[in-house]
């Protein structure tokens, strides 16, 4: 049975992580002499301390026919550092008691850690990874091996219809942006080791990176952390903001697969970080598709007709327009049914916009489930990280439910109208013809 004390003390602490959720985050921001950013919120609730460092080194920054680049440069940061081997490193992780993730998507690379925030530990654990970020050496042995597993893996997800789909939707809807290059298995055979080194040497830099520190430490020594992990890395120069993808041409693409569900992608390039549409289309969202249940698309798609399971939309705002994309999957046999009854209710949609109903109920949902955004200080560091790598205000959080509150219909309808196309949409069908009638000289047998 848990002691008294010990109940106590558990409540305690989560007491004290809701108060934090409902109050906001106090975020200190400050730039170094090197000219890495830097955002903090003290936390002292539990004696932990969570660091994440952002490069602008994720896969926009990779020559065309090398993707797959920065993730693999990220993925071997740990490899071997200094003098450290990849298992001394292993090891020396384990005798911190820390945790070191991280990766790469298109926008930024991404190294994290959690440590005890007791000096000994927690400077152990700052001082491996600042070796592992300004000191990778990307052993040859490593990257052959790490690439092997990478070109397997294409391969074998080349075979499944969501992978093939996501490829050809990106390409489709980013066909001049780095967006739509996606690793393959071609690209990813081309790499060595000197093209980690040289895309280490130009894109993990001090001007380049944002570190992020949330939990029991007090400014000084976040400070401290900040210098100590971009303080010996080249400055750089500060990255540029990168241009929008152009629409796209409106087109159906049709890709064969002998599976019996058709995995579907509609959409188009929809908005970046900071655009000042985010919180009707936000709203807006949640009714169209992103609610789950709730969600306009589902009602159409899946309680009225029963075509899919599941069916979903979403904006997933990145440095440049990131893409707007309704997914689902059906029967090969009722894909363009289907698809027809998502161009009607989002046609419906855009002409009309929520009813008052659905508006009330969407903010509702949206306020009442913030608090669940900053429940933990990992979570907290996922959004004070968000902040800094996209240049949000730094009282971004604590104006969220208020904003969202703040969404009218008609706002909802008009941000609609500016971002989403009809005309531009691509759409990408994967499958589903193993659910087709079989055919001989062109007819149904």
């Amino acid at each position: 049975m848990i002691s008294q004390c010990k109940r106590v003390g558990v409540a305690l602490v989560l007491t004290l992580a809701t108060l934090s959720a409902q109050a906001g985050l106090t975020i200190q921001n400050w730039t170094t002499a090197n000219g890495t950013r830097v955002y903090f919120v003290e936390s002292r609730a539990l004696p932990i301390v969570d660091v994440q460092v952002d490069f602008r080194a994720g896969g926009t920054e990779v020559a065309p026919g090398k993707a797959g680049l920065a993730g693999l440069t990220r993925g071997l940061l740990d490899a071997g550092a200094g003098e450290l081997d990849e298992d001394a490193i292993a090891n020396r992780v384990a005798d911190l008691g820390a945790q070191i993730g991280g990766g790469a998507d298109m926008d930024r690379a991404s190294v994290s850690l959690r440590t005890l925030s007791s000096p000994a530990e927690r400077e152990g654990a700052v001082a491996l990874l600042a070796t592992l970020i300004q000191r990778p050496t990307f052993p040859a042995a490593a990257v052959e091996r790490e690439k092997s597993r990478s070109i397997a893996g294409l391969k074998e997800s080349d075979t499944q219809p969501d992978a093939i789909l996501s490829r050809r939707f990106a390409a489709a809807v980013f066909p001049d942006h780095p967006y739509g290059r996606l690793p393959s298995a071609e690209s990813m055979a081309s790499l060595n080791r000197e093209d980690l080194v040289d895309f280490h040497r130009r894109h993990y830099t001090a001007a380049g990176a944002v570190v992020s520190v949330v939990g029991d430490v007090s400014r000084s020594e976040a400070e401290a952390i900040a210098t100590r992990l971009t303080g010996a890395l080249p400055v750089g120069e500060a990255p540029v903001q990168p241009t929008d993808a152009t629409l796209a041409v409106g087109q159906t693409i049709r890709v064969p697969h002998p599976s019996a569900q058709a995995h579907i992608a509609v959409g188009q390039p929809g908005i970046r970080r900071g655009d000042p549409d985010f919180f009707p289309l936000v709203v807006g969202n949640y009714i169209l598709g992103g609610g789950g249940f709730v969600s306009r698309l589902t009602r159409e798609v899946r309680e009225k007709r029963g075509y899919a399971y599941s069916v979903y939309s979403y904006f997933s705002p990145q440095r440049s327009a990131g893409p707007f994309q309704i997914g689902l999957q059906t029967k090969g046999s009722q894909a363009d049914d289907a698809l027809k009854v998502v161009s009607e209710t989002l046609g419906t949609f855009l002409k009309d916009g929520p009813t008052e109903g659905e508006l009330k109920a969407a903010k509702e949902n949206l306020v009442n489930g913030f608090a669940l955004r900053l429940d933990s200080n990992r979570k907290m560091l996922e959004q004070v990280a968000v902040i800094g790598s996209y240049g949000l205000p730094l009282d971004y959080l604590d104006t969220y439910r208020a904003k969202v509150s703040a969404v009218t219909a008609e706002q909802i309808r008009d941000a609609f109208r500016r971002h989403v196309s009809p005309e531009r949409l691509v759409t990408v069908v994967v499958g589903g013809d193993g659910d087709k009638p079989a055919t001989r000289n062109g007819a149904a047998r």
